[in-house]
Protein backbone atom coordinates (compact mmCIF):
# COMPACT_ATOMS: atom_id res chain seq x y z
CA UNK A 1 0.00 0.00 0.00
CA UNK A 2 0.92 3.32 -0.50
CA UNK A 3 0.59 5.36 2.68
CA UNK A 4 0.96 8.93 3.22
CA UNK A 5 1.62 10.95 6.23
CA UNK A 6 1.47 14.65 7.50
CA UNK A 7 4.64 14.88 9.47
CA UNK A 8 4.47 18.89 9.48
CA UNK A 9 4.64 19.00 13.16
CA UNK A 10 7.76 17.36 12.89
CA UNK A 11 9.29 20.89 11.46
CA UNK A 12 8.55 22.11 14.88
CA UNK A 13 12.21 23.49 16.93
CA UNK A 14 11.77 21.79 20.11
CA UNK A 15 9.07 18.62 20.03
CA UNK A 16 6.22 18.86 22.20
CA UNK A 17 3.75 16.21 23.13
CA UNK A 18 1.90 15.95 19.47
CA UNK A 19 5.62 15.97 17.38
CA UNK A 20 7.14 13.68 20.21
CA UNK A 21 3.85 11.13 19.41
CA UNK A 22 4.23 11.55 15.49
CA UNK A 23 8.22 11.15 15.77
CA UNK A 24 8.07 7.64 18.03
CA UNK A 25 4.94 6.47 16.29
CA UNK A 26 6.96 6.49 12.63
CA UNK A 27 9.94 5.39 14.47
CA UNK A 28 8.28 2.24 15.45
CA UNK A 29 6.34 1.63 11.96
CA UNK A 30 9.41 1.69 9.95
CA UNK A 31 11.10 -0.62 12.42
CA UNK A 32 8.60 -3.38 11.60
CA UNK A 33 6.94 -2.08 8.32
CA UNK A 34 8.89 -2.78 5.06
CA UNK A 35 6.15 -3.63 2.80
CA UNK A 36 4.24 -0.57 3.11
CA UNK A 37 5.20 2.49 1.12
CA UNK A 38 5.44 5.80 2.98
CA UNK A 39 5.17 8.82 1.65
CA UNK A 40 5.87 11.91 4.18
CA UNK A 41 4.32 15.56 3.26
CA UNK A 42 5.41 18.81 4.87
CA UNK A 43 5.34 22.30 3.89
CA UNK A 44 7.77 24.88 4.89
CA UNK A 45 9.16 28.04 3.17
CA UNK A 46 12.53 27.67 5.76
CA UNK A 47 14.74 25.30 6.31
CA UNK A 48 13.32 22.16 7.71
CA UNK A 49 14.83 20.43 10.62
CA UNK A 50 13.00 17.02 10.60
CA UNK A 51 14.75 14.53 11.28
CA UNK A 52 15.05 11.75 8.28
CA UNK A 53 14.41 8.38 8.36
CA UNK A 54 16.65 6.40 6.37
CA UNK A 55 14.49 3.72 4.87
CA UNK A 56 13.99 2.22 1.29
CA UNK A 57 10.35 2.36 1.37
CA UNK A 58 9.84 5.67 3.16
CA UNK A 59 9.89 9.03 0.55
CA UNK A 60 9.81 13.02 1.29
CA UNK A 61 7.45 15.19 -0.37
CA UNK A 62 8.44 18.78 0.37
CA UNK A 63 7.20 21.62 -0.50
CA UNK A 64 7.79 25.21 0.12
CA UNK A 65 4.85 27.68 0.03
CA UNK A 66 4.53 30.15 2.82
CA UNK A 67 2.70 28.30 5.72
CA UNK A 68 -0.32 30.95 6.27
CA UNK A 69 -1.23 31.22 2.40
CA UNK A 70 -1.14 27.48 1.91
CA UNK A 71 -3.39 26.72 4.98
CA UNK A 72 -6.31 29.26 4.47
CA UNK A 73 -5.71 27.77 0.79
CA UNK A 74 -6.77 24.29 2.10
CA UNK A 75 -9.08 25.61 4.69
CA UNK A 76 -11.62 28.00 2.66
CA UNK A 77 -10.36 27.35 -1.04
CA UNK A 78 -9.82 23.69 -1.07
CA UNK A 79 -7.04 24.87 -4.11
CA UNK A 80 -5.34 21.66 -3.48
CA UNK A 81 -5.34 18.01 -2.42
CA UNK A 82 -2.45 17.24 -0.07
CA UNK A 83 -2.91 13.09 -1.17
CA UNK A 84 -2.44 14.31 -5.16
CA UNK A 85 0.20 16.68 -3.94
CA UNK A 86 2.19 13.87 -3.30
CA UNK A 87 1.90 11.66 -6.14
CA UNK A 88 -1.48 9.64 -4.86
CA UNK A 89 -2.03 7.20 -2.01
CA UNK A 90 -4.23 4.44 -0.87
CA UNK A 91 -4.42 5.99 2.72
CA UNK A 92 -3.26 9.01 4.23
CA UNK A 93 -2.69 9.31 8.06
CA UNK A 94 -2.91 12.93 9.80
CA UNK A 95 -1.29 12.40 13.32
CA UNK A 96 -3.23 15.55 14.95
CA UNK A 97 -6.06 18.26 13.85
CA UNK A 98 -4.65 20.77 11.34
CA UNK A 99 -5.36 22.39 7.93
CA UNK A 100 -5.81 20.20 5.38
CA UNK A 101 -7.44 18.86 2.39
CA UNK A 102 -7.59 15.08 0.87
CA UNK A 103 -9.56 13.47 -2.18
CA UNK A 104 -12.80 11.78 -1.83
CA UNK A 105 -10.74 8.29 -2.92
CA UNK A 106 -8.28 8.39 -0.22
CA UNK A 107 -9.06 6.45 3.00
CA UNK A 108 -8.39 9.37 5.84
CA UNK A 109 -7.36 8.43 9.50
CA UNK A 110 -7.08 11.00 11.53
CA UNK A 111 -5.88 11.51 15.28
CA UNK A 112 -7.29 13.00 17.83
CA UNK A 113 -5.16 13.81 20.99
CA UNK A 114 -8.05 15.61 22.60
CA UNK A 115 -10.50 18.20 22.89
CA UNK A 116 -9.47 20.34 24.96
CA UNK A 117 -9.84 23.06 22.85
CA UNK A 118 -13.35 22.47 23.13
CA UNK A 119 -13.88 21.72 26.69
CA UNK A 120 -11.59 24.65 28.09
CA UNK A 121 -11.23 27.14 25.64
CA UNK A 122 -10.09 29.42 28.67
CA UNK A 123 -7.36 27.67 28.28
CA UNK A 124 -6.14 29.20 25.14
CA UNK A 125 -5.43 32.28 23.47
CA UNK A 126 -8.12 34.25 21.03
CA UNK A 127 -5.56 33.22 18.30
CA UNK A 128 -5.77 29.29 19.20
CA UNK A 129 -9.26 29.50 19.45
CA UNK A 130 -9.77 31.09 16.00
CA UNK A 131 -7.55 28.67 14.71
CA UNK A 132 -9.29 26.05 15.65
CA UNK A 133 -12.84 27.18 14.19
CA UNK A 134 -11.05 28.16 11.09
CA UNK A 135 -9.61 24.36 11.22
CA UNK A 136 -13.17 22.53 11.86
CA UNK A 137 -12.29 19.58 13.99
CA UNK A 138 -15.56 18.73 13.96
CA UNK A 139 -15.48 18.51 9.81
CA UNK A 140 -12.85 16.52 9.69
CA UNK A 141 -13.95 13.85 11.59
CA UNK A 142 -16.94 13.48 10.12
CA UNK A 143 -15.03 13.30 7.11
CA UNK A 144 -12.06 10.84 8.11
CA UNK A 145 -12.58 7.18 7.52
CA UNK A 146 -11.11 6.05 10.96
CA UNK A 147 -10.74 8.11 13.94
CA UNK A 148 -7.73 7.31 16.18
CA UNK A 149 -8.17 8.23 19.89
CA UNK A 150 -5.33 8.26 22.07
CA UNK A 151 -7.54 7.44 24.83
CA UNK A 152 -11.52 6.01 25.54
CA UNK A 153 -11.96 9.64 27.53
CA UNK A 154 -10.82 11.07 24.28
CA UNK A 155 -13.11 8.87 22.68
CA UNK A 156 -15.77 9.52 24.96
CA UNK A 157 -15.08 13.52 24.34
CA UNK A 158 -15.35 12.87 20.66
CA UNK A 159 -19.07 11.03 20.43
CA UNK A 160 -20.26 13.35 23.16
CA UNK A 161 -19.11 16.56 21.17
CA UNK A 162 -19.19 15.59 17.62
CA UNK A 163 -22.13 13.68 18.02
CA UNK A 164 -20.45 10.62 15.71
CA UNK A 165 -20.62 6.94 16.06
CA UNK A 166 -17.95 4.97 18.38
CA UNK A 167 -17.55 2.44 16.20
CA UNK A 168 -15.89 4.88 13.32
CA UNK A 169 -13.28 5.60 16.67
CA UNK A 170 -10.82 3.34 17.34
CA UNK A 171 -8.92 3.51 20.91
CA UNK A 172 -5.08 2.99 20.54
CA UNK A 173 -2.96 4.19 22.98
CA UNK A 174 0.56 5.58 22.69
CA UNK A 175 3.67 4.55 24.02
CA UNK A 176 6.56 5.45 26.46
CA UNK A 177 9.85 6.10 24.63
CA UNK A 178 12.22 2.96 25.42
CA UNK A 179 15.25 5.32 26.72
CA UNK A 180 13.08 5.42 29.94
CA UNK A 181 12.99 1.90 30.43
CA UNK A 182 16.75 1.58 30.28
CA UNK A 183 18.45 2.19 33.76
CA UNK A 184 20.10 5.00 34.23
CA UNK A 185 24.02 5.02 35.00
CA UNK A 186 25.26 6.42 38.03
CA UNK A 187 27.83 8.75 35.76
CA UNK A 188 24.73 10.11 34.27
CA UNK A 189 22.83 10.75 37.09
CA UNK A 190 25.58 12.55 38.28
CA UNK A 191 26.16 14.19 34.85
CA UNK A 192 22.65 15.82 34.79
CA UNK A 193 22.68 16.65 38.69
CA UNK A 194 25.90 18.79 38.47
CA UNK A 195 24.29 20.52 35.11
CA UNK A 196 21.18 21.58 36.11
CA UNK A 197 22.02 21.75 40.22
CA UNK A 198 20.16 19.78 41.41
CA UNK A 199 19.01 19.21 45.17
CA UNK A 200 18.53 15.50 47.12
CA UNK A 201 15.81 14.03 46.74
CA UNK A 202 13.64 16.65 45.11
CA UNK A 203 9.60 16.56 44.24
CA UNK A 204 9.42 16.70 40.11
CA UNK A 205 6.97 18.50 37.32
CA UNK A 206 7.57 18.06 34.33
CA UNK A 207 5.47 20.27 31.36
CA UNK A 208 4.79 23.14 29.66
CA UNK A 209 4.12 26.31 32.40
CA UNK A 210 0.18 26.85 31.35
CA UNK A 211 -2.77 27.24 33.03
CA UNK A 212 -3.86 24.07 32.15
CA UNK A 213 -1.17 22.33 34.11
CA UNK A 214 -2.36 23.84 37.24
CA UNK A 215 1.49 24.59 38.30
CA UNK A 216 -0.05 27.10 40.72
CA UNK A 217 -1.80 24.47 42.72
CA UNK A 218 1.33 22.37 42.90
CA UNK A 219 3.39 25.33 44.26
CA UNK A 220 0.41 26.26 46.69
CA UNK A 221 0.54 22.85 47.85
CA UNK A 222 3.98 22.34 48.51
CA UNK A 223 4.14 25.39 50.67
CA UNK A 224 1.74 23.41 52.95
CA UNK A 225 4.14 20.51 53.21
CA UNK A 226 4.89 19.76 56.88
CA UNK A 227 8.27 18.26 55.38
CA UNK A 228 10.43 21.71 55.52
CA UNK A 229 13.27 20.24 53.81
CA UNK A 230 11.81 18.84 50.76
CA UNK A 231 12.64 20.43 47.37
CA UNK A 232 10.41 21.14 44.33
CA UNK A 233 12.07 21.34 40.83
CA UNK A 234 9.90 22.39 37.83
CA UNK A 235 11.20 22.03 34.62
CA UNK A 236 9.17 22.83 31.50
CA UNK A 237 9.07 25.73 28.24
CA UNK A 238 7.24 28.96 29.05
CA UNK A 239 3.94 28.78 27.26
CA UNK A 240 0.96 30.95 27.64
CA UNK A 241 0.51 32.88 30.84
CA UNK A 242 3.66 31.40 32.03
CA UNK A 243 4.16 34.68 34.41
CA UNK A 244 1.26 33.95 36.74
CA UNK A 245 3.25 31.19 37.84
CA UNK A 246 6.88 33.33 38.24
CA UNK A 247 4.60 35.76 40.25
CA UNK A 248 3.16 32.96 42.57
CA UNK A 249 6.45 31.89 43.27
CA UNK A 250 7.88 34.65 43.64
CA UNK A 251 5.63 35.57 46.65
CA UNK A 252 6.21 32.07 48.07
CA UNK A 253 7.33 31.59 51.78
CA UNK A 254 8.98 28.51 50.30
CA UNK A 255 10.51 30.35 47.28
CA UNK A 256 14.48 29.58 47.96
CA UNK A 257 13.20 25.66 47.86
CA UNK A 258 11.71 26.18 44.16
CA UNK A 259 13.70 25.73 41.30
CA UNK A 260 12.45 26.20 37.85
CA UNK A 261 14.99 24.28 35.01
CA UNK A 262 13.41 25.75 31.83
CA UNK A 263 13.13 23.81 28.60
CA UNK A 264 14.88 20.64 29.26
CA UNK A 265 17.15 18.16 27.02
CA UNK A 266 15.31 15.20 26.01
CA UNK A 267 17.98 12.58 27.12
CA UNK A 268 18.31 14.36 30.63
CA UNK A 269 14.42 13.44 30.88
CA UNK A 270 15.41 10.19 32.28
CA UNK A 271 17.32 10.95 34.93
CA UNK A 272 15.65 13.95 35.91
CA UNK A 273 12.70 11.60 36.15
CA UNK A 274 14.89 9.26 38.15
CA UNK A 275 16.69 11.36 40.44
CA UNK A 276 13.52 12.45 42.02
CA UNK A 277 11.61 11.72 44.96
CA UNK A 278 8.00 11.49 43.81
CA UNK A 279 6.27 12.94 40.10
CA UNK A 280 3.76 15.34 40.49
CA UNK A 281 1.28 16.20 37.80
CA UNK A 282 -1.66 18.27 38.60
CA UNK A 283 -3.10 19.06 35.19
CA UNK A 284 -6.33 20.21 34.84
CA UNK A 285 -7.13 17.89 31.25
CA UNK A 286 -5.11 15.59 29.73
CA UNK A 287 -5.85 13.74 26.17
CA UNK A 288 -3.08 11.35 27.78
CA UNK A 289 -1.32 11.99 30.18
CA UNK A 290 2.74 10.52 29.22
CA UNK A 291 4.99 12.05 31.64
CA UNK A 292 3.35 10.02 34.86
CA UNK A 293 4.26 7.26 32.87
CA UNK A 294 7.48 8.24 32.00
CA UNK A 295 8.23 8.54 35.23
CA UNK A 296 6.57 4.93 36.42
CA UNK A 297 9.06 3.70 34.03
CA UNK A 298 11.75 5.49 35.93
CA UNK A 299 11.17 4.06 38.85
CA UNK A 300 10.17 7.12 40.33
CA UNK A 301 6.07 6.86 42.29
CA UNK A 302 3.24 9.42 40.78
CA UNK A 303 0.82 11.45 42.05
CA UNK A 304 -1.26 12.78 39.63
CA UNK A 305 -5.00 14.26 38.64
CA UNK A 306 -8.12 12.37 39.13
CA UNK A 307 -9.45 13.47 35.81
CA UNK A 308 -9.42 12.91 32.07
CA UNK A 309 -7.56 9.88 30.46
CA UNK A 310 -5.05 10.62 33.92
CA UNK A 311 -7.15 7.55 35.48
CA UNK A 312 -7.17 5.37 32.43
CA UNK A 313 -2.65 6.26 31.92
CA UNK A 314 -2.23 6.03 35.51
CA UNK A 315 -5.04 3.89 36.63
CA UNK A 316 -4.59 2.34 40.22
CA UNK A 317 -0.50 2.65 40.02
CA UNK A 318 0.00 6.21 41.48
CA UNK A 319 -2.13 8.59 44.06
CA UNK A 320 -4.81 10.18 42.10
CA UNK A 321 -6.45 13.49 43.66
CA UNK A 322 -8.17 16.30 42.91
CA UNK A 323 -5.89 18.85 41.12
CA UNK A 324 -7.94 22.04 42.53
CA UNK A 325 -8.07 20.78 46.80
CA UNK A 326 -4.35 21.79 47.59
CA UNK A 327 -4.60 20.73 51.06
CA UNK A 328 -5.61 17.26 49.04
CA UNK A 329 -2.41 17.21 46.57
CA UNK A 330 -0.43 18.51 49.32
CA UNK A 331 -1.45 15.21 52.03
CA UNK A 332 -0.60 12.61 49.14
CA UNK A 333 2.88 14.34 48.68
CA UNK A 334 3.65 14.46 51.95
CA UNK A 335 2.83 10.45 52.24
CA UNK A 336 4.87 9.49 49.13
CA UNK A 337 7.96 11.36 50.45
CA UNK A 338 7.38 10.33 54.27
CA UNK A 339 6.24 6.75 53.72
CA UNK A 340 8.90 4.18 52.36
CA UNK A 341 7.04 1.39 52.36
CA UNK A 342 4.24 3.70 50.33
CA UNK A 343 6.63 4.96 47.92
CA UNK A 344 7.80 1.45 47.23
CA UNK A 345 4.73 -0.39 46.99
CA UNK A 346 3.74 2.42 44.08
CA UNK A 347 7.52 1.89 42.22
CA UNK A 348 6.36 -1.46 41.77
CA UNK A 349 2.20 -0.76 40.54
CA UNK A 350 4.25 1.45 38.03
CA UNK A 351 6.13 -0.39 36.73
CA UNK A 352 3.47 -2.90 36.26
CA UNK A 353 1.24 -0.30 34.98
CA UNK A 354 3.58 1.09 32.25
CA UNK A 355 3.83 -2.01 30.33
CA UNK A 356 0.82 -1.94 28.61
CA UNK A 357 2.40 1.25 26.95
CA UNK A 358 5.14 0.34 24.16
CA UNK A 359 5.75 2.13 20.96
CA UNK A 360 6.07 -1.92 19.52
CA UNK A 361 2.52 -2.31 20.25
CA UNK A 362 1.11 0.77 19.05
CA UNK A 363 2.99 0.31 16.11
CA UNK A 364 1.29 -3.31 15.33
CA UNK A 365 -2.01 -2.00 16.26
CA UNK A 366 -1.61 0.80 13.57
CA UNK A 367 -0.51 -1.59 10.34
CA UNK A 368 -3.24 -3.91 11.30
CA UNK A 369 -5.93 -0.91 11.14
CA UNK A 370 -4.18 -0.51 7.64
CA UNK A 371 -4.96 -3.93 6.25
CA UNK A 372 -8.33 -3.27 7.46
CA UNK A 373 -9.32 -0.19 5.96
CA UNK A 374 -8.46 -0.94 2.70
Amino acid sequence: MRIGVDVRCLTEPYYSGISEYTYNLLTHLFKIDSENQYFLFYNSSKELKAPKFDYPNVTYKSFKYPNRLFNLGLSLFKIAEIDKMIGGVDIFLTPNILFSNLSKDTKKILIVHDLTFELYPEFFTLKKRLWHKLIGPKNLCQQSDVIISISENTKNDIVKLYNLGPEKIKVIYQGVNEMYFDQISEAKKIEVKTKYHLPDDYIFYLGNLEPRKNVESLILAFENLKNQSANLVIAGGEAWKYKKIYKIWQDSPVKKRIKFLGYVDAADKPALYSLAKIFVYPSIYEGFGLPPLESMACRTPVVSSFNSSLVEAVGSAGLLVDPNNTNELSKAMEQLITDDKLSDLFIEKGLKQVQQFRWHKTAETFINIFKKIT
